[in-house]
This record gives C-alpha cells, structure tokens and sequence, in this order.
C-alpha cells in the first residue's frame, strides 16, 4: 500500500510540471514551511524577472522569522516589495489576494515561488483565483526524507480540501 501511495504521488509532489522563471509583471512568495523561498523572490527580482515582489506572510506582523521581517521592513532598491498576511492564513487567501492585486494593476503573468511539494496543489488552486499566466517555481530548499513523507500526507489533505471547497 505505501508503494502504491509514493508512486501514485510520486509525480505530483516529488516531479511536479516546473516552470523556468521569465520576465513577469509580478514575484508572489507563497508562505509557509521552508523560508529560502523568500530570499529566492528578492533574488529573481534583483535579476531583473519582475518589478513587484509579494511576500506572503502567514505568521503575523510581528514574526520572527528573519527572513520574512527584515526584508519586509527594509526599502528594496529595482523592485517594489509588498509583504500581507493572508485570510485566510491558506493557499486560497493568497490566491484572493493576488486576484485583487492583478485586477488593479493589470498584472497578466506571476512567477510563485513555494516548496516542490507544494506546486501542483498550488497551481490547481491559484488558477481559480488568478486569470493569468502562473509560472510555478520551486523554492530552492532541501527537504529532508521525513519531509517529503509528512509533504504527502498534507498535500494529499490540502488536495481534499481544495476539491471540496471549489471556491476562491
């Protein structure tokens, strides 16, 4: 039975479809586990990719998780940075939130940045929030062997709840 569940899974969490970053009008960090996603936006914005960087922020305003705050409370030179906490605190949240976005400054293309585990159910939830194009990007961490295993059983949770709940 788990051999079945690692291969039934195998391409969506561990071999998700990836995107190579390209120009966009937009960088949008997914929160959560893993925090060298946050540095991998500000690098691809310094790189030119795209001027307006969102940080998604799920912990609060008063985190401290270096690498979330500092950034968010330090001007950036090239780029536009906008951290927000979702809500709610999901992946759907920040899909309303980069609707709203998009809708008012004509966005039509996004690099999003999250965990390789997290891209497909992302992508499958951010393209009913989101008209536009949506470059999927994994964040350059490495996820430790109990990780990917604990990545299964959430994603394959968040999936259930995402097919539930249609909604954006």
């Amino acid at each position: 039975m788990c051999a079945v569940l690692f291969w039934a899974g195998y391409p969506v969490y561990v071999r998700p479809q990836l995107d190579s970053p390209r120009r966009a009008d937009a960088i949008l960090v997914l929160g959560g586990e893993g925090v060298q996603r946050y540095g991998f936006g500000l690098r691809l914005a310094r790189e030119g990719y795209a001027d307006h960087v969102l940080f998604s922020n799920p912990y609060g305003e008063d985190t401290d998780i270096d690498e979330v705050r500092e950034p968010c409370h330090t001007p950036q030179r090239g780029f536009t940075l906008e951290c927000f906490a979702p809500d709610p605190s999901t992946t759907v949240g920040e899909g309303r939130v980069l609707r709203q976005l998009a809708a008012e400054r004509g966005w039509h293309t996004v690099i999003v940045i999250t965990m390789r585990p997290h891209l497909s159910r992302a992508r499958y939830i951010l393209e009913r929030c989101f008209a536009g194009d949506l470059v999927m990007v994994p964040s350059e961490e490495d996820l430790a062997p109990w990780y990917w295993a604990w990545s299964y059983v959430y994603q394959t949770a968040g999936y259930a709840r995402a097919f539930i709940d249609q909604g954006c």
